[in-house]
């Protein structure tokens, strides 16, 4: 089968095609002929090193597409069924072998692009507004990025809440975009100073939470951003890791929380992968919720996919095709 490697670490042209052996699935394992496959800003993390692999590795955590072979002790799946998932590795490929209980079936009204481009976004924007920071009606959260893969599911999420949402983002074509998944307010961050725009759309009261996936250049202001006993919600380092902390910084600011979560801590059982997965695909076959797709591409283009993700020239879901 094709696939893209990673054998050294680097930039977006360290990603290549190659023909690699198909994988064969064994106990408790299903193969998926893949039809999608779901970029997302960890695959950066991986290919640079931030977070380390063993090299060589096929990147990638998210697909969607078809069953076509399932290993012993596989009940509740046979070939044909349609299925997507988030947190199986090596899926910039043609096809991939997954545990059969990280696979979600797909109903009918979502195809398996849609899946592809809403398990792993989906299910972090649901940990992050239902657990992480539960959001509440008469809430106020800040949402950084509102426009990319994240941000505009996490919109869609907190006004399902009830919350008031105040959302960053870099040209008016992503405001435009964010007002439309439900944004109250839009900062334009180039052009405003998003610390004293918040203080001054809450009165100076500041947000409940923030929730930030830019990293070093936004979460000090972040931190000012919120009120005692505020959220910093740190879920991503799209513009760096963030430096040591100081606890003392926390009291400063008046006794705010700080946690950065991760999605495998969010979906440690089945019962609770479910839960998640099938609350996303039940909101978007509802028409609750809807996943923006910015482009498609083909497999072997996977370098330039990860560029325009990575200059943050996408406003929504990127995803392969194989």
């Amino acid at each position: 089968m094709n696939a893209i490697q990673v054998a050294q670490l680097g930039g977006p042209e360290v990603l290549s095609c190659s023909e690699v052996d198909t994988p064969e699935p064994v106990k408790g394992q299903a193969r998926i002929k893949l039809e999608a496959v779901g970029l997302n800003y960890i695959d950066t993390y991986h290919r640079t090193g931030l977070y380390p692999l063993d090299l060589p590795f096929i990147p990638g955590l998210e697909g969607a597409g078809t069953v076509d072979i399932v290993g012993e002790n596989v009940d509740d799946l046979e070939p044909g069924d349609r299925v997507a998932y988030a947190g199986v590795p090596g899926s910039y490929a043609e096809y991939v072998v997954a545990p059969a209980e990280k696979l979600i079936k797909l109903p009918e009204g979502v195809d398996t692009r849609t899946g592809a481009a809403a398990m792993l976004q989906g299910m972090t924007s649901h940990y992050l507004a239902h657990c992480t920071y539960p959001l509440s009606s008469g809430d106020v959260a800040l949402i950084h990025a509102a426009a990319g893969g994240v941000g505009l599911i996490l919109v869609q999420m907190a006004k399902l809440r009830g919350a008031r949402v105040l959302a960053t983002v870099s040209t008016e074509e992503k405001a435009s975009l964010a007002r439309g998944a439900g944004a109250d307010e839009v900062i334009l961050y180039m052009e405003t100073d998003f610390e004293q725009e918040v203080k001054h759309l809450t009165d100076g009261e500041g947000v409940h939470v923030a929730y930030d996936s830019v990293g070093k250049s936004t979460w000090e202001k972040s931190m000012n951003c919120l009120r005692p006993r505020g959220y910093l919600v740190l879920f991503g380092n799209a513009s760096g890791p963030v430096p040591p902390i100081d606890p003392l910084l926390l009291t400063q600011r008046g006794s705010i929380f700080m946690t950065r979560p991760t999605m495998i801590n969010y979906t440690s059982t089945r019962e609770e992968l479910v839960q998640r997965a099938g609350d996303v695909v039940g909101w978007i076959q509802s028409g609750d919720l809807s996943i923006r797709i910015d482009r498609e591409l083909p497999l072997a283009e996977a370098g330039e996919a990860r560029r325009v993700l990575e200059a943050r020239e996408t406003k929504g879901k990127v995803l392969l095709i194989p």
